[in-house]
This record gives C-alpha cells, structure tokens and sequence, in this order.
C-alpha cells in the first residue's frame, strides 16, 4: 500500500441519474476502473428548477465511496456516460470512518495509482 493511499481522504460521492440502466452502467465502469469501492441505488423523487421553471422527476440517487483523490478521473467518466446535460457530482469528506472499512475502501481503489 502506498503511502499516498495509506493517507488517502475517504469522500463520498453523491450523483442522480435518470434511469437503472444509466445509473448502473455508471456505477458498473467505476468499479471496473477501481475509482470507487462501492455504491448504492436509491429511486427518489427529485424536485428542482431548469432552465425557468420547476420541473419534477423519478431519478436515481447514487451514494459511492471513494478517495478524494479520485474525484478527476470519476468526474471524467461520469462525463462520458451521463445523459443529462448538467449532472451534479459532489464530493463529501468523510470525517470519521472505522479503521476496517478505511482498510477495505483503500484496497479496493488500490488500482488508481497503478494503473495511471
């Protein structure tokens, strides 16, 4: 484990999608490039403004843990994959985690710095 990992601020990852199918095909290259260590899928009802007026939608919301330091190479992918025309991405710190799930959560994104 490299020190930059060993170091690494655990975030997570908030992101609504408009359909199962975005959402997973999302979540499913992410794991696939190691950029996250897991997430999960929640349908929810969304209400905001766009473009003048307020508009109401079946979305789905997900919540994926990561390191901060991934957050570029997350944001291109969902850049790729994403079919809406501005999608929100955020990144929450994680101020306290238990030394197991920080253990696990830094060997799953190990890859990041091995294969870039």
């Amino acid at each position: 484990m490299s020190s930059t990992l060993a170091k690494a601020q655990i975030v997570e990852l908030f992101l609504t999608c408009g359909s199962w199918q975005e959402a997973q095909r999302i979540v499913d290259r992410l794991l696939e490039l190691r950029l996250i260590a897991c997430a999960e899928l929640l349908p929810i009802k969304s209400k905001f403004t766009w473009k003048g007026s307020v508009q109401e939608s079946d979305e789905i919301k997900l919540i994926m843990k990561s390191a901060e330091h991934c957050f570029v190479a997350i944001e291109a992918e969902v850049t790729k994959l994403h079919s809406y025309e501005t999608f929100v991405l955020e990144a929450v710190p994680v101020s306290r985690i238990s030394n197991v799930a920080y253990a696990w959560l830094v060997k799953e994104i190990s890859q990041l710095s091995t294969s870039n």
